[in-house]
């Protein structure tokens, strides 16, 4: 692992970017002017740019969010979120309208993309875990804290139930640079409990190979940009491409960043404080 100051430093030694959002280019309130900085003037060096996001929301949703961001629609080859690539899943694999599937839908009520998730989707959506044959996770019941989810795991276990988790993330910062926990770490405890979990974003390789396709992609050229060990590091390290740990998003300590890379054998190729030029 190599300390960088700035993404200047390794600009010549790649063509291709692959950029995660939050922590990152902006704190899911406002773009990090150093972040807008850097995505322009990768563009005006001819880069291929990336987002690959572990975000709940649908992808659209997450392009049109750009401008209000400070960042251009248009420097990103594709845009593709962990959201995004469940939707499609369930959209493919639930079409019968005979025989709808309930399904118990875990999200933020105060979110913009909460019911708007729903649209498109064949299931009857229930209120309660014991009626359901299917958990759909986004984003955390507002004012819910991990543990006070064990008793509807404990149920959806004893039912067999497999849980779609649109947001793999364990945990992101909000924009008063706390960390936040993500349906991740819920996804997470359902798995320990030996619960069936469905992820297709980070550190699935399934979101990178999808993001990618419309351009031939050399891996030698490639860098993935991020601020978790867990997902944007291990998901590099998985799709076998070069990565760029931010040290300004979830993890800030060094000492930490070590002991977390020690202990569970991922590496960054390089770490930076923030995504700057």
């Amino acid at each position: 692992m190599k300390k960088i100051k700035s993404i200047e430093e390794i600009i010549n030694d790649y063509d291709n970017f692959i950029i995660d959002q939050w922590g990152v280019m902006h704190d899911g309130t406002f773009g990090y002017e150093h972040a807008v900085n850097s995505i322009n003037i990768l563009n005006s060096n001819n880069k291929n740019l990336f987002i690959i996001s572990n975000s709940s929301k649908r992808s659209k949703s997450s392009i049109n969010r750009l401008p209000k961001l400070g960042f251009k629609k248009n420097s990103f080859i594709n845009t593709l979120t962990s959201g995004e690539m469940i939707w499609q899943l369930l959209k493919k694999n639930f079409l019968d309208d005979k025989n709808k599937k309930n399904c118990l839908h875990i999200y933020d009520e105060e979110k913009e993309d909460g019911l708007d998730f729903r649209d498109g989707l064949n299931f009857n959506f229930v209120e309660k875990v014991e009626e359901a044959d299917l958990i759909l996770a986004c984003t955390p019941f507002i004012n819910l804290q991990p543990i006070e989810y064990i008793p509807l795991l404990e149920v959806a276990y004893k039912k067999e139930i497999t849980m779609y988790c649109a947001n793999p993330d364990f945990e992101t910062v909000d924009s008063n640079s706390n960390n936040i926990f993500c349906m991740g770490a819920i996804a997470e405890i359902y798995k320990k409990m030996g619960g069936n979990v469905v992820i297709k974003g980070k550190p699935d390789i399934s979101i990178y190979i999808e993001t990618t396709n419309p351009i031939n992609l050399e891996k030698k050229r490639t860098v993935a940009i991020g601020d978790s060990l867990f997902h944007d590091i291990q998901g590099a390290n998985n799709f076998e491409i070069d990565s760029v740990l931010v040290k300004s998003g979830i993890h800030k300590d060094l000492n930490q960043i070590n002991n977390l890379i020690k202990n569970h054998q991922i590496t960054p190729t390089f770490i930076i404080d923030k995504f700057s030029i």
